[in-house]
């Protein structure tokens, strides 16, 4: 059987704040195989970056975090700071969206990447960190006459780059990367998305990758969770997703995607609730054109309805 990486059951996790509890992840449960990538995809302010930071232990003072987080065989949920901050480079690594706000601009590249490693390996020489940053960064076609120059020497892309190697120079075994392609080209997204596959299967590592672009997750992805409003409206493998999605939600995004046969736009009406004071009963009824009466009282449970795909709906059967 393949060895499940990380593994979450009612993960909830609320920030706390002078109005009230902000519910940004409530109620997640997923599995992540040794190896494989889950594309987690929905509209803004559903929860899916707070999810990546959980992930890290990244999260704000005041923070409550509930359920359970397991890596391999330990919990991460509760885990003590200075546990979490070790494993963080060396098991579990974050790209962040923008890499010019994350790299110091009073820094050479290499002393980014000498930071990063003496600060897990204190008997590591500036000489042998240097060579390891090389190595590395070769990996990702960034010259070694680049190593001492300023971050805003380079470009976009290949800032993007910089903090894709420096995300792996530690070899981590989970990869979050959160908006790895914002602000990029088609041309350079495409060839990020192309580093990030290669590297997955060179260091056998896993690849949890939040974003907007559903093309993105078509492509890369093995396995779909579609967020919304702090909880998970479907989940499974991308092919069967796309192909024959049950939540509304689900078929709503599909639908607003233009591809090359689009004759007219579609979008999905309203936005997305507050996470200070969501709607009971199903989320997402407000705006659901099949809403009903149990919509609004009954919150829907997650229900295998194929083989591996589970989707949060009262009337996923219709939808089959």
């Amino acid at each position: 059987m393949t060895e499940i990486l990380l593994r979450a059951e009612d993960l909830r996790v609320h920030y706390g704040t002078r109005r009230g509890s902000v519910r940004a992840v409530d109620g997640v449960s997923f599995a992540l195989p040794l190896g494989q990538t889950l594309g987690v995809v929905g509209e803004t302010g559903c929860g899916k970056s707070t999810l990546g930071k959980a992930i890290l232990g990244l999260l704000p003072p005041r923070t409550e975090v509930s359920g359970s987080l397991r890596f391999r065989d330990r919990e991460l949920v509760g885990m003590k700071p200075e546990e979490m901050a070790r494993m963080r480079g060396e098991e579990l690594a974050l790209i962040f969206q923008d890499p010019m706000t994350r790299l110091d601009p009073l820094m050479r590249i290499r002393d980014h990447f000498v930071e990063t490693l003496q600060a897990h390996a204190r008997s590591l020489s500036k000489e042998e960190a240097s060579e390891k940053a090389l190595k590395v960064l070769r990996s990702m076609g960034i010259p070694d006459t680049r190593i001492d120059h300023y971050p805003h020497e380079f470009s976009g892309g290949m800032r993007q780059r910089i903090m894709i190697a420096m995300a792996l120079v530690l070899n981590p075994k989970l990869l979050v990367a959160d908006e790895p392609t914002t602000a990029l080209d088609v041309i350079v997204e495409a060839q990020i998305l192309d580093i990030l596959q290669d590297l997955r299967r060179a260091y056998s590592m896993s690849l949890l990758l939040i974003t907007h672009n559903l093309g993105i997750v078509a492509e890369t992805a093995d396995l779909a969770a579609v967020m919304y409003a702090g909880r998970f409206a479907e989940l499974g493998p991308v092919a069967e997703i796309f192909r024959r999605p049950i939540h509304p939600y689900t078929q709503g995004l599909l639908a607003s995607t233009i591809h090359m046969r689009t004759t007219k736009l579609h979008s999905i009406d309203g936005l997305p609730p507050s996470l200070l004071d969501p709607p009971g009963g199903c989320r997402f009824h407000p705006r659901c054109p099949f809403a009903k009466d149990v919509c609004t009282t009954e919150e829907p449970p997650m229900v295998e309805y194929r083989p591996g795909q589970f989707a949060a709906c009262h009337f996923g059967r219709d939808f089959l």
